[in-house]
């Protein structure tokens, strides 16, 4: 960040105040994902509908996050800069789906995932703006905006464990949750996506594995998306099996398998990120709220 400290004007210093800023920004973010949530809710069965939808939340939230660090940051938002974004992008996309089919596979090779059929392939569509709603907005709410400005206050390591559990236990407001779910996705998917977002202090990995997860579970397995939906997708299953395998009626992600394979690929992000120098330590300066944020 290149704003000098002494020169900036009182107002300007109490609105880049952490908690002031999470306020600011969380706010009209997590709106954003609310709105598009409920219309996804209200519009089933209407996949066009929910797309523009959801790509018009998507772009309001990105002007927001936009606006809001040049305006009142004062930094450029390079964790949305569009340079490199395809190779990070294409990262995520593999991690996302290549995890969830590897879960499926061992639940086939267990007994427990059956194949007894296929859908038409246009079955598929109506995840597609599920997904990206998903991705896109509770990226930006959850990684974007509470990760990063814990961390830039806090540290990575409190910043880590504070959107963890809140990522995790936000689920539970989902029909179908269960706290058992809840407590998983706060491990697995909290410190995957928080250790995509250190390696590459930017947002394109985390929004990229947000989106394939969903998508793959539902458009492709037929799975059920966090204890909120369960849509049939390209293949017709039959699950039958303990729940510490199934996941229940909150799906995969309550699994021990997806459980280990997740939490362990986040694992190997985060020791990237540490063996790189990507991780934030607490500044006392900051801890007072002497110091702007942190430049990306």
């Amino acid at each position: 960040m290149n704003t000098d400290v002494r020169s900036t004007p009182i107002w300007l210093k109490l609105l880049q105040y952490p908690l002031v800023r999470l306020a600011l920004l969380g706010t009209p973010l997590f709106y954003c994902l609310g709105f598009s949530n409920a219309f996804m809710e209200e519009n089933k069965g209407h996949p066009i509908n929910q797309a523009i939808a959801a790509m018009s939340m998507i772009a309001l939230a990105f002007w927001i996050y936009v606006g809001f660090a040049r305006y009142i940051e004062r930094r450029e938002p390079t964790d949305v800069s569009l340079r490199g974004m395809g190779r990070e992008v294409g990262i995520g996309l593999l991690i996302g789906a290549g995890l969830y089919t590897c879960c499926v596979l061992i639940l086939m090779i267990l007994g427990v995932y059956k194949i007894v059929g296929i859908n038409p392939v246009s079955a598929m569509l109506p995840a597609v703006p599920l997904a990206l709603s998903a991705g896109f907005l509770e990226e930006l709410v959850f990684r974007g905006a509470l990760f990063r400005i814990v961390e830039e206050w806090l540290g990575s390591w409190v910043a880590l464990l504070v959107s963890s559990v809140t990522f995790g236990f936000v689920h539970l407001m989902n029909p179908d949750a269960t706290l058992t779910g809840a407590i998983f996705i706060s491990v697995e998917a909290g410190i995957l996506l928080a250790a995509a977002y250190m390696v590459t202090r930017r947002l394109w990995m985390s929004i990229a594995f947000h989106m394939a997860w969903n998508y793959t579970q539902s458009a492709v397995f037929s799975g059920i998306v966090s204890g909120s939906f369960n849509e049939a997708g390209l293949i017709k299953p039959v699950i039958a099996g303990p729940e510490y395998l199934t996941g229940g009626s909150f799906g995969l992600e309550a699994s021990l398998t997806a459980f280990l394979l997740c939490t362990t690929a986040g694992v190997v992000l985060l020791v990237k990120a540490v063996r790189e120098g990507r991780i934030v330590r607490p500044s006392l300066a900051r801890l007072k709220g002497d110091l702007p944020p942190v430049s990306q």
